[in-house]
C-alpha cells in the first residue's frame, strides 16, 4: 500500500480540491490510503476531510512537522508520499511521485515539483524561481535537498531517522533531507510528479516568506555546515547576490559620512545587476513582463533571505532535550 500524508491546519477554504484531486488519482499500481492529519484546526477541517473520505488524524496545533510525524507513525503504507493542503496533484501525481521507489530499491526517496495557474506577476515570478532550481536539480544524478508538497519516501526509513525535527516550523524537509544525504541516503529528482499551487502573490507575502526561509535555512545549515558550500537545489548566484545586497548596503549607508564608499555601492548595484541577466534571458522566454521585473524582484529576495539568514546566525535554535 501506498500512504499520501497530508498536514492541515485550518484549511478548509483549500483541503477539498486537494483531497478530490487525490481521489481521481490514474495509473496508481497499489491501493493507496489519504491520511489528513487536522493540526488543531478551528474551521472544521477535520470534519471536512473524513466527510471526503480521508482518514483523519487530529491533534493539537503543532506544527507540519509534528503532524506529518504523526502520519508516518499511522501510515500503512511501505511508501510515504506528502503534499500540503494548498496543492492539487495533477491526475498522475501518485504514480510519478512513486515511480523511482517502485522501480529502484535503491531509491529512498524522490522529489517532485510544482506549478500554477496564478496569473499575478509575483506568483508568476516565483514559479520562474522554481523552474530555474529545478534545471539544476535535473543536471543532479542523485539529490541532496527534497521539499514535502510534493515527495515520496520510504516510510522505515522515516522511522529508522526519527522523522521530522519538530522544533522546525519551517524548512523542516530541508533539514530532513540533509540529514538523509549525510547518511548516505539516495534521493532523485522527479520533475512529472507536479502539483498546482497558490504561491505567495503580493510583494508583502513574499518578503515576509523570504525572510523565513532564510532564518529557518540558516538552522538548517548551523547541523550541516557542508551544504553551506553546495546542495543540488540552491543556485551559487544566489549566494553571490545575497552578499553582494549587503555590500550595497553597506556602502551606500558609509557614503552618508565617506563618500567615496557610494562608489563603492554603485560598483556592486552594477554587478548585481549583471548577475541576474541569466535569470532574465531565460525568464524572457517564458514570461516577458516577469523578465522585466525579475531584477527588482531578485534585489527583494536577495534582501530578504539575507536578513533572515543574519537572524538565523544570531539566534540558533535549542539544542534539543535528551
Amino acid at each position: 500500500m501506498i500512504s499520501v500524508i497530508i498536514p492541515a491546519h485550518n484549511a478548509a477554504h483549500t483541503l477539498p480540491d486537494c483531497l478530490a484531486a487525490l481521489q481521481q488519482q490514474t495509473a496508481v499500481p497499489t491501493p493507496y490510503e489519504i491520511i489528513v492529519i487536522d493540526d488543531g484546526s478551528s474551521d472544521g477541517t477535520g470534519d471536512l476531510a473524513a466527510a471526503a473520505g480521508a482518514r483523519v488524524i487530529r491533534q493539537p496545533k503543532s506544527g507540519p512537522a509534528a503532524a506529518r510525524n504523526a502520519g508516518i507513525r499511522a501510515a500503512q503504507g511501505e511508501i510515504t508520499c506528502f503534499t500540503d493542503a494548498d496543492c492539487v496533484p495533477t491526475t498522475t501525481w501518485v504514480a510519478e511521485i512513486t515511480a523511482p521507489l517502485r522501480q529502484d530499491p535503491t531509491i529512498t526517496a524522490s522529489k517532485g515539483a510544482y506549478c500554477t495557474r496564478q496569473h499575478q506577476i509575483t506568483a508568476r515570478f516565483v514559479q520562474l524561481e522554481y523552474e530555474d532550481k529545478y534545471d539544476r536539480l535535473q543536471a543532479y544524478h542523485r539529490i541532496t535537498f527534497m521539499d514535502f508538497y510534493s515527495a515520496a519516501c520510504r516510510r522505515q526509513a522515516l522511522l529508522d531517522n526519527d522523522g521530522f525535527d519538530e522544533r522546525f516550523p519551517n524548512s523542516e524537509d530541508r533539514e530532513l533531507s540533509y540529514r538523509l544525504a549525510a547518511r548516505g541516503y539516495q534521493m532523485v529528482f522527479q520533475p512529472a510528479a507536479l502539483v498546482n499551487h497558490r504561491h505567495a502573490y503580493t510583494v508583502p507575502d513574499y518578503f515576509r516568506k523570504k525572510i523565513m526561509n532564510g532564518y529557518w535555512t540558516a538552522q538548517a545549515v548551523r547541523h550541516f555546515p557542508e551544504r553551506t558550500v553546495e546542495d543540488s537545489y540552491t543556485p551559487q548566484v544566489m549566494k553571490l547576490q545575497i552578499g553582494l545586497m549587503a555590500l550595497i548596503i553597506a556602502t551606500a549607508v558609509s557614503g552618508a559620512l565617506l563618500p567615496p564608499f557610494l562608489l563603492l555601492s554603485g560598483l556592486a548595484a552594477f554587478v548585481f545587476v549583471v548577475t541576474t541577466l541569466p535569470f532574465t534571458r531565460k525568464a524572457w522566454h517564458k514570461d516577458k513582463l516577469v523578465a522585466l521585473c525579475s531584477p527588482a524582484l531578485l534585489a527583494l529576495r536577495a534582501l530578504a533571505l539575507g536578513i533572515g539568514y543574519a537572524w538565523g546566525l544570531l539566534r540558533p535554535l535549542p539544542e534539543p532535550t535528551p
